[in-house]
């Protein structure tokens, strides 16, 4: 499979100090790195690194300067002790409409040449421009459980509305005929107790990747990308009106990836 389409829905829920859920569409690529030219190739109506109704830029990911986007995350996790052994990897993201895109969560999901998930590197970005990614694996580079929760805390700001005192927790799930990605955020009180502040999710079912389930996806949501970023904005905005704390943008981390072994029983 060189790609799939998934017809997918984000939903946040804010849990305290207040309660707060909303729920959008969007439409999710899952793309096989190293089989770029044979979709461009496969389609009409998406294109890899050219303009197109659907489109995906290599630029968009990774080091951002459009350098072959598998050898950057084979040679990142080999910096951390992971061998694919020339295992695929696949990156799930939001497609350019337009030319047009912004994704705050991308995954990079990497397999091993025996087809085991060994490493997903969570790429965040936040709408300053900037991005950080964080490297869940397996102690001693081993195979991700699927089902298993991996924590993290938190060093890179995203929304002036949550602060940095905060943990991630991430639910180990590969994409298949159906995708859900579940991150938990927890917010350390001053006891030093852990509380489930946020609860996000991107789930979908996977259709296949043609051009007449690209226009499906076009006609009903002609401006998915704009949307995104249309939404991130009115939604900060209501929660300034309810009166959330607003926290200030601290400088990004100096170091690219954080990486995280340790599991959470959640």
């Amino acid at each position: 499979m060189d790609a799939a389409l998934y017809r997918s829905k984000v939903m946040h829920m804010r849990l305290f100090p207040r309660r707060y859920r909303f729920v959008y569409r969007v439409a999710s690529l899952l793309l096989n790195l190293s089989r770029l030219d044979e979709l461009d190739a496969r389609l009409k109506l998406f294109s890899v690194n050219r303009f197109n109704l659907f489109s995906f830029q290599e630029k968009d990911h990774g080091p951002c300067d459009g350098s072959d986007l598998r050898s950057w995350a084979v040679g990142l996790l080999a910096r951390h002790r992971v061998s694919l052994d020339g295992g695929k990897v696949e990156l799930l993201c939001f497609p350019r409409i337009l030319g047009f895109v912004f994704n705050p969560l991308s995954l990079w999901f990497c397999y091993h040449r025996d087809g085991q998930l060994r490493a997903v590197i969570y790429e965040v970005r936040n709408t300053f421009g900037e991005k950080h990614h964080y490297l869940v694996k397996a102690p001693g580079g081993g195979t991700l459980q699927e089902g298993s929760w991996h924590a993290v805390d938190k060093v890179f700001h995203v929304s002036p509305f949550l602060g940095m005192n905060m943990q991630y927790r991430f639910l180990i799930q590969a994409p298949a005929e159906k995708m859900r990605v579940v991150i938990d955020e927890y917010e350390r009180d001053e006891q030093g107790e852990m509380n489930r502040m946020l609860v996000a999710t991107l789930a979908g079912e996977r259709v296949t990747m043609s051009d007449r389930a690209l226009l499906g996806r076009f006609l009903s949501m002609p401006l998915m990308t704009i949307k995104v970023v249309a939404m991130i904005h009115w939604q900060a905005a209501k929660l300034w009106l309810r009166g959330v704390q607003f926290h200030r943008k601290p400088e990004p981390p100096m170091h690219e990836v954080t990486e995280t072994c340790r599991t959470n029983n959640h």
